[in-house]
């Protein structure tokens, strides 16, 4: 790269030339810099106008003259009698070099003016026999080591300023910083306690006013000029929405979304950056017309300076960055499986049977006989003759009561209120179910929801399937050496149609299972067959498309904020996008849903609704049938009370009937209610029969 920041340090008549010979060559345009040195700085007032307008935009340092009423006056004389003595002279003011040699003047006469009164200012004639030198018969002062001294000391404040030699020197605490525009305009001060500053009062603020440079910019120089870039393109047959070549006769043109994003990029730069680069896009092909190796092959480019740039779809990876460095990446991507689709679900006959998996069918017709054997016990023993009969139609009305439930809502099917407890408790998990079930079927019915044929990672790495990848991408080795797929069931393909025909195929006919590609490729692909493919398994993050420059380039920064300046204006980058996909396919935020299994429901989903409404039923059978707790607690309390052998033996041989006593009126016999029961039971069946 040419180097665009000069320096000048030269007198001010070479300096008038330089500068008139850089303004007509162009020199001082935009994107140069020039910085002259203090003795140039402070002599401008003395150069030439036509050479000063050739210099706008020049930086300089020259020593701070502070203001003072002894100055203003000393300016008044000087111009009064300069008037006086040269009428027609082009200087108008006095510059810096003058009032330090004012000022050297006056600190030499109060040194002398010391030392003279009490000594005597002869000299000393040297012996110049045998010398032919005039300046050998000049005499040496006898006072000149004592005025040497005093001088040294002498301080007091001049027209420049302070008055203070530093190792025999003259030097300046402040310096002015100057940008030529005129005579000189001061943008910032430098002092050695606060650095640079743009003022020197109380209201003290770090760096310096803005800068006008070469060519009336505003904008900061890069210091170097960028020739023309020789940009390598990935030429392939594919996806000509990324990267297309065009050849017609001896002029070859490109085009596509990696392509005028580039354009947007040097437009920004040129714009908001302030310099231009220029640059030939060359394509990487070999004598046949295709891409000459990979995309590996075609980085590799630039380490070897064939290239000073690689332009296309070349996404960011870690062990490319081993070669080449890259800018910020200008879209998002990641990589993924694309399968088959299974068939539409809408045409299958037993498509009711979806909404719910196995399991859950099974859980629901055992919680329905369940619940229906729970209220039979209860209301077995009553006067319901919903619940009688013969055993044939006891277990009909055991199998049809669910639907009972459902279908005759206001038939009083159920006296006792325990279990009018658990009917509502299953007419409140049917309920839930039902609606859940409803919802699972309407989505499925309304909802054109792809399923994939294969979603099993695992099951790919077996010899009977094949893996297809794009042609050249980086994919394909994370297959094999991160994935662990044989090479030999990896299979490349390079455009949309072949990857229709060798999933359509499939493995057993000579194609593949699944093909693994970049998440912008497979929206592509699926803009044009969507209606037979889906994506499958998780998204394989990766940083996204970038342009690639040699290491440690200083174009990656600039080309990095420019891109940053693209993707912040949305509407640039919609409309690009737009015009090559018609939708937005770089984010992976959008990309299509992966379906990884079933979206039936499972009992698992349900499984606290039937664990509420298990142990609801049980605690009220728990409470009607009291009984079947009853007399095993009975039995264990006389067991452990009692320690005669005959007490337990009686204990075993009471009936039952005392056990159910407190279920009846203690105003009936015990042995008359019971027969009174069974022949009641007998004429009940034979009405029924």
């Amino acid at each position: 790269m040419q180097t665009r920041v000069f320096i000048v340090y030269m007198n001010t008549a070479l300096a008038s030339r330089l500068f008139a010979l850089a303004d007509q060559n162009g020199m001082m345009s935009k994107g140069y810099a020039w910085i002259i040195t203090a003795g140039l700085s402070n002599s401008l007032n003395v150069l030439d106008s036509d050479v000063v307008d050739s210099m706008d935009g020049v930086l300089g340092v020259r020593s701070h003259v502070p203001k003072s009423k002894e100055l203003e006056s000393f300016d008044r004389r000087w111009k009064r009698e300069l008037h006086l003595m040269k009428p027609n002279s082009p200087l108008t003011g006095i510059n810096f070099s003058s009032l330090w040699a004012y000022d050297t003047i006056c600190a030499l006469a109060r040194a002398a003016e010391k030392i003279l009164p009490p000594t005597n200012p002869s000299f000393v004639k040297p012996n110049t026999s045998e010398s032919r030198i005039d300046f050998a018969n000049l005499g040496a002062s006898r006072i000149g080591s004592r005025l040497r001294d005093e001088l040294r000391n002498t301080r007091f404040k001049g027209l420049s300023g302070e008055f203070n030699l530093i190792n025999r020197q003259l030097e300046s605490l402040v310096f002015e910083i100057i940008n030529v525009i005129g005579n000189g305009r001061v943008v910032g001060y430098w002092t050695p306690e606060k650095g640079i500053s743009q003022n020197l009062g109380p209201n003290y603020k770090n760096g310096l006013k803005q800068i006008i440079w070469p060519g009336d910019s505003t904008t900061t120089p890069t210091g170097w000029a960028i020739p023309s870039l020789k940009i390598g393109v990935p030429v392939k047959l594919g996806f000509p929405e990324f990267v297309e070549q065009r050849k017609n006769g001896n002029k070859t043109t490109y085009t596509g979304f990696s392509i005028d994003v580039f354009s947007a990029v040097l437009e920004t730069l040129d714009k908001d950056l302030g310099f231009k680069v220029l640059h030939d896009f060359i394509g990487f092909e070999d004598e046949t017309g295709l891409m000459d190796g990979s995309y590996d092959d075609l980085l590799l480019q630039i380490k070897n300076k064939k290239f000073d740039a690689v332009v296309g779809d070349t996404t960011i990876v870690a062990n490319r960055t081993d070669y080449v460095d890259f800018t910020l990446p200008y879209s998002e991507s990641g990589w993924t499986m694309l399968v088959l689709a299974k068939g539409d679900n809408r045409k299958n006959m037993w498509i009711f049977l979806k909404p719910w998996t196995w399991d859950l069918w099974l859980t629901v017709g055992t919680s329905c006989i369940f619940i229906t054997i729970v209220i039979w016990v209860m209301e077995h023993n009553t006067e319901n003759t919903e619940f009688r009969g013969s055993y044939r139609r006891q277990l009909a009305m055991i199998l049809m009561f669910p639907f009972y439930a459902f279908v005759i809502p206001q038939r009083e099917l159920v006296v006792r209120d325990c279990s009018s407890f658990v009917l509502v408790v299953w007419l409140w998990l049917a309920f839930i179910l039902m609606q859940s079930y409803t919802a699972s079927l309407s989505s499925i019915l309304t909802v054109d929801k792809l399923e994939p044929t294969f979603d099993n990672l695992e099951r790919l790495r077996t010899k009977d399937h094949f893996i297809g990848f794009q042609s050249g991408c980086f994919v394909g080795n994370l297959l094999e050496k991160q994935f662990n797929f044989s090479r030999s069931q990896l299979k490349s393909y390079g455009t949309i149609q072949e990857y229709h025909e060798a999933l359509s195929n499939g493995s057993k006919n000579g194609g593949v299972t699944a093909i693994f590609d970049e998440i912008p490729y497979i929206r592509v692909f699926l803009k044009a067959y969507g209606s037979q493919y889906t994506t499958a398994g998780p998204i394989y993050r990766t940083v996204g498309f970038g342009f690639a420059f040699p290491k440690e380039s200083p174009l990656v920064s600039y080309f990095s904020k420019a891109i940053l300046l693209v993707r912040e204006n949305e509407t640039k980058m919609d409309e690009i996008e737009k015009r090559y996909f018609g939708e937005k396919v770089t984010s992976v935020t959008l990309a299509p849903t992966i379906s990884t299994g079933s979206s039936s429901l499972r009992a698992f989903n349900f499984g606290g609704l039937f664990i509420i409404a298990g142990i609801a039923t049980l605690f009220a059978i728990a409470i009607s049938e009291r009984y079947i707790w009853q007399r095993p607690v009975a039995l264990i309390r006389q067991y452990l009370t009692s320690d005669h052998p005959a007490n337990r033996i009686e204990l075993a041989a009471q009936p039952t009937a005392e056990m159910d006593a407190g279920d009846h009126s203690p105003e009936v016999h015990q042995d008359s209610g019971n027969s009174g029961r069974i022949s009641g039971r007998i004429k009940e069946d034979i009405a029924v029969e």
